[in-house]
């Protein structure tokens, strides 16, 4: 595979120096050029002409120079846009990063935009060693964790929209978390809850208009059937407020529209993931882990990439995804180890959800597991086997390997290890 233009391995001697403080529609940059102590400052729009305009001035001015720019976005549009521009590599920074210098020289707790650029500017000028400079990975890997990340949110949006439906159905339809089954996004639940969403409309139904529902939302066990429709009958309003029911009924129609449509869209999504993903050369790694399936193999795979270069260690991923704890300490008697905070959450979600997904796939996480449960909380048991786990995936990761799960199990076994004592290598097949 190509390398990206604006990747450049080794010591950079830049022609100049930018900082670029961000905004929704005008951007404040700060320029130095290199050898120079005086800064040019400049307002930007937020346009693709002013910016290839911007960009390409540049271009003209320092020829071959490469310039280094400095903002505070990993990711969005002002980013995306100067990707294309060979001669810009990018310094992205945490926007608290840069809001903690801006404290620290500034105690007043004053801002302002060219303040922001200039301090940006000094960052990527004066303390570069310790920026690390973007670098894009291959177009499939960010395509990919576009995708899986999207996904994740509009998932989220179903959950959301699926509670607030409940919530609705408590308030004047109870009985229809019976007659519908507890997940209010499927099609059968929202195609009911559209066409009856009150009590009061369903009981007008008519017994075989009733079961012709069911039979076309292949729910046809007859048993089923006729429970719910003794359900109907017998049920008794839980309200009949003329002032409540319409309302409640045109908010419950809304929320089961809203499920509807967004059921396909989730779909699509799985669909573009999947054939994604699996023209990936890295697909067979992510797919051998135990119990990370369609949903959380491409997500494991976007959280490493596809540069074996990035993490040097199992340590570094664990640091970055949030997984591995923060110890503070002060003097010689406060000692103070917790989670770590400020970290990427979807891959921290990543990791967490993948260990607690492996407890019922591979038989040393689930001993592992349940050795941890028995000295601290589930969520603090997970952590400490999702920390396992990326020391085992970095691994495999780094030296293209397949997972395997007898061999590990072998490994701690050799070691020693009473909580894996009694476990069986069955095969060497993947888990």
């Amino acid at each position: 595979m190509s390398t990206p233009n604006n990747i450049c391995e080794g010591p950079l001697a830049f022609a100049a120096y930018v900082g670029l403080d961000w905004g929704d529609e005008q951007h404040a940059v700060s320029l130095c050029t290199a050898g120079a102590d005086r800064i040019e400052r400049t307002t930007l729009n937020h346009t693709p002409e002013a910016l290839a305009a911007w960009a390409n001035g540049l271009r003209t001015r320092f020829g071959d120079g490469k310039i280094a720019v400095c903002l505070e976005q990993a990711r969005g549009p002002l980013l995306y846009a100067l990707l294309q521009y060979e001669h810009l590599v990018l310094y992205p920074i945490n926007p608290k990063s840069l809001a903690r210098f801006r404290e620290a020289l500034h105690p007043s707790h004053a801002k302002d935009d060219p303040v922001d650029a200039d301090l940006a500017l000094d960052m990527v000028h004066k303390h570069r060693d310790r920026l690390r400079p973007w670098q894009p990975d291959t177009v499939e890997t960010r395509q990919l964790g576009l995708l899986v990340e999207a996904r994740r949110g509009f998932v989220d949006l179903n959950t959301q929209l699926s509670l607030q439906l409940q919530a609705h159905l408590k308030a004047i339809f109870p009985q229809a978390l019976e007659l519908v089954g507890q997940d209010l996004s499927s099609r059968m639940a929202t195609d009911f809850l559209e066409k009856w969403a009150t009590l009061q409309e369903v009981q007008k139904a008519k017994p075989a208009t009733l079961r012709k529902f069911y039979y076309g939302h292949n729910s046809r066990r007859e048993e089923m059937i006729q429970r719910r429709l003794e359900l109907i009958q017998n049920a008794v309003a839980l309200t009949n407020d003329p002032a409540l029911l319409p309302a409640y009924a045109l908010a419950i129609r809304t929320l089961a529209r809203q499920l509807a449509a967004l059921r396909p869209q989730i779909g699509q999504y799985d669909q573009q993931i999947a054939a994604v993903f699996s023209a990936h050369p890295d697909a067979a790694l992510f797919d051998s882990l135990p119990g990370a399936g369609s949903v959380m193999a491409p997500r494991l795979l976007v959280s490493l990439g596809t540069d074996r270069g990035r993490y040097p260690s199992s340590v570094g991923v664990s640091c970055y995804s949030g997984i591995a704890p923060v110890t503070e300490k002060s003097g010689r008697t406060e000692y103070w180890v917790h989670m770590r905070w400020s970290c990427p959450k979807f891959l921290r979600q990543t990791w967490h959800e993948f260990a607690a997904s492996s407890i019922q796939f591979s038989e040393w996480a689930r001993c592992c597991y349940q050795d941890l449960k028995g000295r601290m909380g589930h969520h603090e048991a997970v952590r400490k086997l999702a920390y396992k786990w990326q020391r085992i995936v970095w691994r495999m990761w780094k030296e293209r390997q397949p997972y395997d799960e007898a061999r590990y199990i072998r490994r701690l076994q050799q070691r020693g290890l009473k909580a894996y004592a009694g476990l069986v290598v069955e095969s060497a097949e993947h888990g």
